[in-house]
């Protein structure tokens, strides 16, 4: 956990203070405490989602298309999605 994240464009500070968390647990107890603070993370799918894309954006677009495809949400299923949010705004 010493490697800095490759994108931290969506990055909020609660997601930083959470790479601190990690590294912090890394640096104490190895892999075994860094095993139990990403189990931690991952109850907040949110968070756990920024900060792993944060080190890894490709891979975890990849995994999020793939996910999605599986569900059967299209790209055009998720334009449409964005379209329809972007009018109920204003």
């Amino acid at each position: 956990m010493t490697d800095e994240p490759a994108d931290t464009s969506r990055l909020t500070d609660a997601d930083w203070a959470e790479i601190n968390k990690l590294r912090r647990a890394y640096e104490t107890g190895g892999d075994e405490a860094l095993s139990a603070a990403l189990q931690e993370l991952m109850k907040d799918p949110h968070r756990c989602t920024r900060v792993i894309g944060a080190y890894y954006p490709e891979k975890m677009r990849e995994a999020l298309k793939d996910a999605a495809a599986e569900a059967g949400v299209t790209i055009e299923d998720l334009r449409d999605l964005l379209r329809k949010s972007e009018g109920s705004r204003h």
